[in-house]
This record gives C-alpha cells, sequence and structure tokens, in this order.
C-alpha cells in the first residue's frame, strides 16, 4: 500500500500510466467491449467500472493539452433514436474536476474506435455493465 494512491490503482496499471510517454492513448473498455482482440497490452480490472477508474487514473495522468480532445467517446450506434448514453454525464462530471470541458471530448464511430484501439498503449478491460462506455484518454506532460 502506498499514500496518495488510489486503491482502484492495480500495480500493473501504476506501472503502465508511469510508462506510457507523451501523446500515448489508453483505452477504458467496457464489458461488451473486445478487449483482448484489441489490446497490445491488456490490463484486467474486472469487479470495477469505468467512472472509479476513470476518477482514479486522472488523480495522476495528465491529459494532453496540446490537442483539442484528449478524450474520447465511443459515439451512438443509432443517434436518432437512442438517448445519450447516462454514463457519459458521469464522465463530464469527473472531467469537470480535472478542469476539463465538454468541448474537450471527442466522439468516435464504434468500428473507427476499435481502429484507434489497436494503436492504444494499453486497453484497460472492465466489467463496467453500461452501454457506450468506453472511453479514450491521451496522455500528456507534466510541466
Amino acid at each position: 500500500m502506498l499514500k496518495g494512491i488510489p486503491n482502484i490503482l492495480s500495480p500493473e496499471l501504476l506501472k503502465t500510466l508511469h510508462e506510457m510517454g507523451h501523446g500515448d492513448e489508453i483505452v477504458i473498455g467496457d464489458g461488451n467491449f473486445p478487449a483482448a482482440n484489441y489490446a497490445n497490452h491488456l490490463i484486467r480490472c474486472d469487479g470495477h467500472n469505468v467512472p472509479d477508474l476513470l476518477e482514479a487514473i486522472l488523480e495522476l495522468f495528465p491529459l494532453d493539452t496540446f490537442v483539442n480532445k484528449p478524450v474520447t467517446l465511443m459515439q451512438v450506434v443509432d443517434q436518432q433514436n437512442e438517448p445519450i448514453p447516462e454514463i457519459w454525464h458521469k464522465y463530464k462530471n469527473i472531467l469537470s474536476i480535472h478542469q476539463m470541458d465538454g468541448s474537450q471530448i471527442g466522439y468516435e464511430e464504434r468500428f473507427d474506435f476499435y481502429e484507434r484501439s489497436k494503436r492504444a498503449y494499453a486497453i484497460i478491460a472492465t466489467t463496467e455493465k453500461a452501454l457506450y462506455a468506453n472511453i479514450i484518454l491521451k496522455k500528456g506532460v507534466i510541466s
């Protein structure tokens, strides 16, 4: 155990976050996300949800300030008929605590999101049940 480190962050996840460099991306996938199929480096976080992991990661992880949208969500497939996922409101609240606003969130079509995930430094697999809970974070610098 260490002081000041959220308990939800495993040693493997901490090591991965530390290894990542400026511009590297990490995906936090929900329980339906095909993480093992796409991951260069897979981190299992079974039993945890995405909002709790996002909150803990952002305590340590600087988001990239050199790009307009350092956070990306998977678009809803049927944008005409499906409501905005409730979990996105949670994400926006968590991001606002870390001085990020909704204009800094990008959205990618499902298959484009999958392709981008293949190039990510790592993918965190969770057991999150909410649909469209997948999120990509682009690492920034500490100045």
